[in-house]
């Protein structure tokens, strides 16, 4: 944790008033790159049963939800998830991220993905990493190309973001390609 910006781990409920904060105060921004929520969503209640299930799912090894803190005072200022896990021969998740709006710009996001990468194949045992990012999310690209991530190809009407239904440049990482890169 000492001489890096930020450090990523699973949340807790504790760690509800902070994930509350996180999401009212970047609920616009953030819209344009997530699914249409319920208002009920970002109330604390909404954010406690987040919570709760990450929980579940890290003991069902189904997904791996992180939160991205600040290492100089703990400030949560994002999230980090591994999630569709698939194992036997595919051994593969999706990656998913999100960062506060002021929060950008600064390689805290890159660090995250690259702790969340490393957690991936050193504590999850999986080899494959994808992340789907919509054509014109240029600064998630960038994040994906600086922690080694390959570009495989576009996959139309992937997912439906803030409505509609988004094509999604299509990016992943392997064992292989983390050990020569890292």
């Amino acid at each position: 944790m000492q001489n890096t910006p930020v450090y990523i781990r699973a949340l807790t409920l504790d760690d509800t008033n902070s994930l509350c904060h996180y999401r009212q105060q970047n609920r616009d921004f953030l819209a344009l790159f997530e699914p249409i929520r319920p208002d009920s969503y970002f109330t604390y209640e909404g954010q406690q049963k987040v919570i709760e299930d990450e929980i579940m799912n890290w003991k069902k090894d189904i997904s791996y939800g992180f939160g991205i803190f600040l290492t100089n005072n703990d400030e949560l200022i994002g999230r980090v998830n591994l999630s569709n896990i698939t194992r036997r021969s595919w051994q593969n998740c999706t990656i998913g991220y999100s960062i506060a709006e002021n929060m950008q710009g600064n390689g805290y996001m890159t660090k995250a993905v690259k702790l969340a990468v490393q957690f991936a194949f050193e504590e999850a045992s999986l080899h494959r990493v994808q992340a789907g990012v919509m054509p014109g999310n240029k600064g998630s690209i960038r994040v994906l190309e600086k922690v080694g991530f390959l570009y495989e190809g576009l996959s139309k009407y992937h997912l439906k973001i803030h409505g509609i239904w988004e094509d999604h440049e299509i990016f992943a990482i392997t064992k292989e390609t983390w050990d020569s890169f890292s």
